[in-house]
């Protein structure tokens, strides 16, 4: 297996695209403390930059594989296995484990002869608790509105960056999770996210306002679960494929989706 190290060595370069229209919506509210609505096609794109694709690492001794290429038994509604990848089908897929706080890896692709047309460019997700979703989407060359582009914070933040690689290639998410902290039915410390898509933070720190909705503002509820599984979206079109699933079992240890050793 290729060792890869996590650096933020991206160079920017800003392309222009042929996409005429970005679609999105006018009739949604608007996001407190920003002039944008929720999934506002107007809302500033966010910089492409060039990467060199996935970045690959090892599992840590400590790490739970949730999925190493072979078995999904990990898994309820388990996607198909394909050269050693999970391809999505059917429905749904989530882990049988609960979780909190949560470091992850994982590895997601659009096949190449897929079309990807705004949020038709495998549209799906990564859902940490079940609850609050990290968009995946082919956005290399495919606009859309930014909150709803790989790497976002769906529905609230776009990425602070477009790191997406080429259509075809293997995509990696970095992502440590952090959930709210609730103190006599309120929230004191919101959902937290820092994320890495291949190998460029897109997400530092930055505060979930609610659990994940569609044109809709996200509100925290009055109850909130401790853990929750994390669940795979499956994409409105079937051309999605994630890869290379794995776990820890506190919230003072990690969850990584990983790939297996070789």
């Amino acid at each position: 297996m290729k060792f890869t190290l996590l650096a933020l060595c991206a160079s920017s370069a800003i392309y222009a695209t042929a996409q005429a229209e970005i679609h999105g919506y006018s009739d949604t509210p608007k996001i407190p403390g920003t002039p944008y609505g929720v999934h506002d096609p107007a809302r500033p794109q966010p910089t492409i930059v060039e990467t060199a694709g996935a970045v690959e690492v090892q599992p840590p001794s400590d790490a739970i594989v949730l999925f190493d290429g072979k078995s999904v038994d990990a898994w309820e509604n388990a996607w198909l296995i394909k050269d050693g990848a999970m391809v999505a089908t059917g429905k749904d897929t989530q882990t049988k484990q609960s979780f909190g706080a949560i470091q992850l890896h994982f590895e997601w692709r659009l096949p190449a002869d897929r079309p990807a047309n705004g949020q038709n460019g495998g549209n799906s997700g990564v859902f940490l608790m079940g609850l609050y979703e990290v968009q995946i989407l082919q956005s290399h060359r495919n606009q859309t509105y930014p909150d709803g582009q790989a790497g976002a914070m769906y529905g609230q933040l776009p990425p602070l960056v477009n790191a997406t690689a080429p259509q075809g290639e293997w995509q990696s998410y970095d992502l440590t999770f952090e959930p709210p902290v609730y103190e006599n039915g309120k929230v004191a410390k919101p959902a937290k996210l820092f994320l890495l898509h291949n190998g460029v933070v897109v997400q530092n720190g930055e505060l979930f306002t609610g659990p994940t909705e569609h044109r809709k503002l996200a509100e925290y509820p009055g109850n909130h679960p401790e853990t929750g599984r994390c669940r795979l979206r499956i994409p409105q079109r079937p051309n999605r494929i994630p890869k290379y699933l794995g776990q820890a079992d506190s919230p003072e240890e990690i969850m990584k989706i990983l790939p297996p050793t070789s």
